[in-house]
C-alpha cells in the first residue's frame, strides 16, 4: 500500500455511534509492515498486562486458584453476583465514603463495559437524552445508539486541566436529560478531579434534576498531586451510579470483574420497583465466572498497600518519561501532564507536517513506517489529537517515541 493512500484503502468510520477503540486499533495493527524488522510497540490500548513490568499481585492469583480447587464454584452464581462478592465490594467502596454501602447496593458485572450498558439500559425511555464528555470513552456513544438514547456532548476544558464545562452542561440539559457521565480518573485525558470540582458537578446535577454516572474504572490510580475522590461522596446531594472494576487497579482486565453500584444514601434506587427492574435486567445478563467472583473478598482484603504503591510508582515514572520525550518531538505536545489513569492526550500540529492531513492518517502512517501505534484522537472525540497510553515499560516508551521523532523528521514540512 502506498502511504498516501492510507485513508482511501482503509476506511475508518469516525461517527461517534460506530467507532470503537478496539476497532480502530485492529485496523492500525493490520497496517503494520510485517516485513519490517522493528518490534511492534503499541501505546494505543490501555492494557498494562502487555508489558512485563505490570502484573497482578500473588494474592489475586492464589485466590482464584484456591476458588477453582475448592470445587465449590463450578455452578451458576446468582445473576446479581455472589453475596460474599457483593458484600466485599460494598465494604471496599465504603472506605472512601461518608456513609456505608450494603451488598444490596452492589451488582456484579462482566467488566465495567457491562456496567456501562446496564446503566444506560436502566435510564432509557422515549425521548431521553444523556450528557457525555468530549473527549470521552466511545463505548458510551455505542451503547447509547443501541438504546436509542440521544447523546449530547459537553466539552472537557483542556485549559482547566480537563474539567467539565459546567456552563455547557446547563445549556445542554432539558427535562428529558436523564444523566451525565463523568470519568475520573480520566480516560482518555489522564486528569483527576478535585473535591471542589466534583462538588460543583453534584450541585449542577441536583439543580438540573438528573443523576450522575461515575465511571471510576481507574479509581485510586492517581499519580499527581490530587488524590482520588469518588463521586459517591456526593451521593446525598445527587444520586450516583458508580461503575468500576478490578481491571486496572489490580492489573487483571481479562478477568472481566466489574460492578454497578447505587451510591445513593437517600434511597431513590432502593424503591422496590427500581430494585426489581434492575434485578430483572440482570436476569438476562451473563456475569463474570463464578470462581473469579468467589476470589474477590480475599483479593480485596489481603492485597497489601505496597502492591498499589508500586503500580503508582511505575505509572508515574512512565508518564514522566512519556511527557518528556513527547515534548522533544516538534509536531506533538503534551499540554496537560497526566495526574492519573494510564493515558494522556497529546496535541498534533499538522502545520509542521508535509503530507499528513489529520490524526487518523498520522497514526496509520506511523504504524506502517515505524511499527508504533497510538490511538487517533478522533476515536475519543477530539480530532487532531492523539491518545498515548503510558502503562508500558520505560524502554518501550523511549523506543516508541524515538521512532516517532524519526517519523516526524521524515515528514516534516520543508521551510
Amino acid at each position: 500500500m502506498e502511504n498516501g493512500a492510507v485513508n482511501q484503502q482503509i476506511p475508518v468510520d469516525t461517527t461517534s455511534a460506530t467507532i470503537t477503540i478496539k476497532g480502530i486499533l485492529s485496523l492500525l495493527l493490520q497496517n503494520v509492515d510485517e516485513n519490517d524488522n522493528k518490534r511492534l510497540i503499541s501505546l494505543g490500548m490501555g492494557d498494562p498486562t502487555a508489558y512485563s513490568c505490570f502484573h497482578t499481585t500473588q494474592v489475586a492469583q492464589e485466590a482464584v486458584v484456591d476458588a477453582i480447587q475448592s470445587d465449590k464454584f463450578n455452578g451458576y452464581a446468582p445473576t446479581v453476583g455472589l453475596p460474599q462478592t457483593r458484600r466485599a465490594i460494598a465494604e471496599y467502596l465504603s472506605r472512601d465514603l461518608p456513609y456505608k454501602l450494603t451488598s444490596d447496593d452492589v451488582f456484579v458485572t462482566s467488566g465495567c463495559t457491562q456496567a456501562i450498558d446496564v446503566a444506560l439500559a436502566m435510564l432509557t425511555r422515549p425521548g431521553a437524552n444523556i450528557l457525555l464528555p468530549r473527549p470521552g470513552f466511545p463505548i458510551y456513544e455505542l451503547c447509547s445508539a443501541f438504546r436509542h438514547l440521544e447523546v449530547r456532548h459537553f466539552d472537557l476544558l483542556q485549559e482547566n486541566a480537563w474539567e467539565v464545562d459546567l456552563d455547557a452542561v446547563e445549556a445542554l440539559a432539558d427535562h428529558n436529560t436523564v444523566a451525565m457521565v463523568i470519568i475520573n480518573p480520566g480516560n482518555p485525558c489522564g486528569n483527576v478531579y478535585s473535591y471542589q470540582h466534583l462538588e460543583k458537578i453534584a450541585e449542577t446535577a441536583k439543580k438540573l434534576r438528573f443523576l450522575v454516572i461515575a465511571d471510576e474504572v481507574y479509581g485510586h490510580l492517581a499519580i499527581g498531586g490530587k488524590p482520588f475522590v469518588p463521586m459517591g461522596v456526593f451521593g446525598s446531594t445527587v444520586p450516583v451510579l458508580t461503575l468500576g472494576s478490578l481491571s486496572k487497579r489490580w492489573i487483571v482486565p481479562g478477568w472481566r470483574l466489574g460492578w454497578f453500584v447505587t451510591s445513593d444514601p437517600c434511597g431513590m434506587f432502593r424503591k422496590p420497583k427500581v430494585v426489581e427492574r434492575i434485578k430483572k435486567y440482570f436476569d438476562i445478563l451473563g456475569g463474570p465466572a463464578t470462581f473469579i467472583q468467589a476470589a474477590v473478598p480475599r483479593i480485596i482484603e489481603q492485597t497489601e498497600e505496597v502492591f498499589f504503591k508500586k503500580t503508582i510508582y511505575l505509572l508515574k515514572q512512565s508518564s514522566d518519561i512519556c511527557c518528556e520525550r513527547i515534548n522533544e518531538i516538534p509536531c506533538i505536545t503534551c499540554p496537560n501532564k497526566p495526574e492519573g489513569s494510564m493515558a494522556v492526550m497529546v496535541k498534533l500540529d499538522l502545520s509542521l507536517l508535509e503530507d499528513i492531513t489529520d490524526d487518523i492518517e498520522f497514526c496509520f502512517k506511523l504504524a506502517k513506517e515505524e511499527s508504533v501505534i497510538f490511538l487517533p484522537g478522533t476515536a475519543v472525540g477530539l480530532k487532531n489529537w492523539l491518545r498515548v497510553t503510558f502503562a508500558a515499560d520505560p524502554n518501550s516508551i523511549e523506543e516508541a517515541l524515538r521512532r516517532t521523532k524519526c517519523f516526524y523528521q521524515r515528514h516534516a514540512r520543508k521551510l
